[in-house]
C-alpha cells in the first residue's frame, strides 16, 4: 500500500471532517459542494443504490426533517494513494441523532433517539480544478446500541 503525502492526508482528512460538520449544522448546500459534480454516495439505508451527482446528494439531505439533530464523531483515519490525484480515506464514525428538542431552551439539549450507531466511511477523494472533493462515499453501519 502506497501512502499519500502528509499534505494529501491532511487535505483529505479535513474534507471528511468538514463534510461531517456541514451535515451536523444542516448546511446541506455546503455539504453538497464538498462532493464532485459526478460524485456517488452509497448510504447505509440503500447500499446498492447510490445517489448520483451533487444535486441528487443535496436533494436527499434537503428531504430530512428540519428538527433532526445529528453529531458525527470521526476517528481512526486510514489513507491509501489510489492515483496521483486520488486518495482513499477510511474512518470510523459514531453517529448520535435526535428528532429534536422536547422543551425549547433545555440546557441539556435534545434527547437522543433510541440508537447510537457505529459505522464506517470509505471515501474516495479526488483533487481537481476545484480542489479536493469527495468523488465517492460508501457509508455503512456496523454496530448500534440502545
Amino acid at each position: 500500500m502506497t501512502l499519500p503525502t502528509p499534505e494529501q492526508q491532511e487535505a483529505c482528512k479535513r474534507l471528511v471532517l468538514e463534510a461531517a460538520f456541514r451535515a451536523d449544522q444542516q448546511d446541506y448546500a455546503g455539504l453538497a459542494a464538498l462532493f464532485a459534480e459526478d460524485a456517488q454516495l452509497y448510504r447505509p439505508s440503500a447500499p446498492r443504490t447510490p445517489l448520483k451527482g451533487r444535486n441528487a446528494i443535496l436533494n436527499s439531505y434537503l428531504d430530512r426533517p428540519t428538527t433532526r439533530i445529528t453529531r458525527h464523531l470521526c476517528s481512526n483515519f486510514r489513507f491509501s494513494l489510489e492515483s496521483a490525484d486520488c486518495v482513499r480515506v477510511r474512518c470510523y464514525v459514531q453517529l448520535y441523532a435526535s428528532s429534536g428538542p422536547t422543551e425549547p431552551g433545555d440546557p441539556f439539549g435534545a434527547p437522543l433517539d433510541g440508537k447510537v450507531l457505529i459505522g464506517e466511511l470509505d471515501d474516495l477523494c479526488r483533487n481537481g480544478s476545484d480542489g479536493w472533493r469527495l468523488a465517492e462515499r460508501r457509508a455503512c453501519f456496523v454496530l448500534y446500541g440502545e
